[in-house]
């Protein structure tokens, strides 16, 4: 079976439309729970954070473990262990589909709430950061999506899995910058807490 899909994906019509569905399904997938979530858990509008807060702590996790993921999918496929390779991909595929759906959730959280000017004023620099991730984490869920297909065609191994190393690079980046975020986050509530 694993030899028909491999045979199937290497026509480019056919990754393409594969690309397409996979990636609008984990998108969908994310919103959908989310969308749930504020449903099941409706955020606190006259200034409870705990929702916000609890978002971004779980989001903060999910973000480590899609990187210790790719770590792991990097050094499987350099001593050719396929099986485990491809299973580090999906789990860093759904951590970054979970991410994805948490900090809608906590986006929504935040916009949800009710605060003073200058917390209000933080609030929106907040969301701006927020946004602005959630976007290059949303390229980095797409650019997960090709390398997982690419590895279904038996495209990466010890020789070549430059693809995968610098997906690996740019989702760590990420949580880089979502430690600075999270820093900035502090000082900012801290400064609104004091106001």
């Amino acid at each position: 079976m694993d030899l028909d899909v491999s045979r199937h994906l290497r026509k480019p019509g056919t990754f393409a439309v594969a690309f397409f569905i996979l990636a609008a399904a984990l998108l969908t997938v994310a919103i959908g729970c989310a969308w749930l979530a504020t449903l099941i858990v409706k955020p606190d509008p006259n200034g409870n954070r705990s929702a916000f807060i609890v978002s971004f702590l779980v989001s903060t996790g999910l973000l480590t473990v899609g990187s210790i993921q790719l770590i792991r999918a990097t050094g499987f496929v350099k001593r050719e262990r396929q099986r485990e390779f491809r299973q580090c991909l999906t789990s860093a595929l759904t951590a970054g589909t979970a991410f994805v759906s948490v900090q809608t959730y906590g986006l929504y959280s935040l916009i949800t709430l009710r605060t003073d000017d200058f917390a209000t004023g933080v609030r929106h620099a907040a969301f701006v950061f927020i946004m602005l991730h959630a976007v290059h984490v949303v390229i980095a869920l797409l650019f997960l999506v090709y390398i997982r297909l690419q590895a279904l065609t038996d495209r990466y191994d010890h020789e070549y899995s430059l693809g995968i190393t610098f997906c690996s690079w740019f989702w760590h980046g990420l949580g880089i910058a979502w430690a600075a975020i999270l820093a900035v986050f502090t000082v900012a509530g801290t400064a609104a807490m004091a106001h």
